[in-house]
């Protein structure tokens, strides 16, 4: 491995985080060797084809809104196709629709019949929505990110939220998204989160979450990206493979928080975990580009995307590909409680669905309770350093943020 390169930067971990700081570094004229243990580069944003099927590595969604996406990547080649803005959620055996009217003025007349029923959001909530928009509008990201911190279960009770709210929309909503069903991620967070839903779109790429990172790699020299290359140990100097040492001017760890820990021998901490369970359908539950959500608690299951609707490619002509999401669960019988529980919401139709994968993924994001602090140091001391989504928010934003920050720390080191 001597003869890759004299004396480059070593990044350990082709994830988007890996992946934007060697792009980084290399854009600006710095040698760079990224060494992957996988078979291609993406970490956690990768998309497979099952049987003509695009299944992402667990249900992942891009907000369009993220400040990263413009500054890192050609937005309009990734084709994105959008969710509609809001959410439909199934309580009380039926399905309410809870929209955003602001961007979708269509939802208007439908939001208002759920808040009449108190189903899930009373009038009052969606002033107090409203009320919550307005003031996240008027504030900076880097400011939500200072700001005072509990549990995001405490801010939405503080807010006067009603319990009812907090149950059947936010926690299934926004603990989706932060892999937290209980809600005890950090407000910080929260704030971040509902300012990028209300600011842009959740969107998926056309051809697969995949197409990210693809595309960031295809900016580095083929010859410089080495899969299927387990790292054993790191120093500032040199990265340790099974064939030898790959001598480095520096070294970047950027790999998830866990095995990060590891490589610096630093300690561990427990992490977000998600389950997904992919089915193929002959024929969609609903024709919504709407997120689905469990109002009930009536399963592992939080929320379901029939992601045909989002975008034709992710299934083959005449099926419909549904992604049914459980934060924060994993277990032998995942797909069995999932199927039915979704059989309670759309009937026995769902018994004809078949299983495509069952998706278990022990680190789905970094913990986020209160207090927590984005933007820790890349720096661990001089010449290696370590970057991903666990340095800063737990996002597809602070894994590119925290990439091209610490390719920016290692530049800065050189001049």
């Amino acid at each position: 491995m001597s003869t890759l390169t004299d004396r480059p930067v070593v990044v350990v971990g082709a994830g988007l985080a890996g992946l934007s700081c060697a792009v980084t570094l290399h854009e600006a004229g710095a040698p760079v060797v990224v060494i992957e243990s996988d078979d291609d580069v993406g970490g956690r944003v990768r998309t497979d084809e099952v049987d003509g099927f695009l299944l992402d590595r667990g249900f992942q969604v891009l907000l369009t809104a993220y400040p990263e996406l413009d500054r890192q990547l050609d937005i309009k080649a990734l084709e994105l196709e959008l969710f509609d803005p809001g959410a439909l959620i199934h309580t009380d055996e039926r399905f309410w629709e809870l929209g955003d009217p602001l961007q979708r003025p269509a939802s208007l007349i439908p939001t208002l019949r759920t808040a009449v029923s108190r189903s899930v959001a009373t009038p009052s909530d969606l002033i107090r929505l409203l009320a919550l928009r307005l003031r996240l509008s008027r504030t900076d990201v880097p400011e939500l990110l200072r700001g005072p911190d509990v549990a995001t279960i405490d801010a939405l009770t503080t807010l006067g939220f009603s319990y009812r709210s907090i149950q059947r929309f936010f926690r299934p909503l926004v603990g989706g998204i932060q892999l937290d069903p209980s809600l005890n991620t950090s407000a910080r967070m929260f704030d971040t989160i509902l300012k990028m839903l209300f600011t842009g779109r959740a969107a998926v790429p056309r051809h697969g979450m995949k197409t990210i990172s693809q595309q960031l790699g295809s900016r580095l020299p083929p010859s410089s990206v080495h899969l299927h290359v387990p790292v054993r140990s790191v120093t500032a100097s040199a990265v340790r493979i099974d064939s030898g040492e790959v001598d480095a001017s520096a070294v970047v760890v950027a790999t998830d928080g866990n095995s990060a820990a590891e490589l610096l021998g630093r300690p561990r901490h427990t992490p977000r975990s998600a389950g997904c369970v992919w089915f193929d359908a002959p024929e969609a539950p609903t024709d919504r580009r709407l997120i689905v959500l469990d109002g009930d608690r009536s399963g592992p299951v939080s929320n379901v995307a029939v992601m045909s609707n989002v975008s034709s490619r992710y299934a083959p002509p005449g099926r419909h590909l549904i992604a049914a999401a459980a934060p924060g669960f994993t277990g032998a019988d995942l797909e069995q409680q999932a199927r039915s529980q979704l059989t309670s919401w759309w009937g026995s139709s769902v018994q004809s669905w078949t299983t495509l994968r069952v998706d278990e993924i022990e680190y789905g994001q970094p913990d986020q309770t209160p207090h927590f602090s984005p933007k820790r140091s890349v720096e661990v001391e001089p010449n290696l350093y370590v970057c991903g989504d666990h340095r800063d928010t737990g996002s597809i934003q602070g894994a590119l943020y925290s990439g091209r920050r610490c390719a920016e720390a290692i530049l800065h080191s050189r001049t």
